[in-house]
């Protein structure tokens, strides 16, 4: 099996479970399992990602990696993925360039 007919696959499972325990009412699992969604996609979260994944990002080096986590640290979570263009030095053509990578 493929590693794309992999993701799909988990993908769906997972998409099962997460409507199972909607409908169940169990929320706290819902956003448990949409984590783990996430993570197995190869997204990066810009909320909770250190300075050595964020450097996985396209034009993001050492100093780009600081500043976005300074900014967290200074502001808070990021709300919209869009909302890194904050960040001094990221701009649309930067955010575009990484934007399909990125999570919060």
């Amino acid at each position: 099996m493929t590693d794309l007919k992999k993701l799909v696959s988990l993908f769906v499972v997972l998409s099962v479970v997460v409507l199972g325990l909607a409908s169940a009412g169990n929320l706290h699992a819902v956003d448990k399992t949409a984590k783990v969604v996430k993570e197995k996609a190869g997204l990066i979260n810009i909320n909770t990602a250190g300075a050595d994944e964020l450097k996985k990002l396209p034009r993001i080096g050492e100093k780009m990696a600081q500043r976005i986590i300074e900014f967290r640290q200074k502001n808070g979570k990021f709300k919209r993925t869009e909302d890194i263009m904050k960040v001094k030095g990221i701009g649309e053509k930067t955010f575009k360039g990484f934007e399909k990578m990125i999570t919060i």
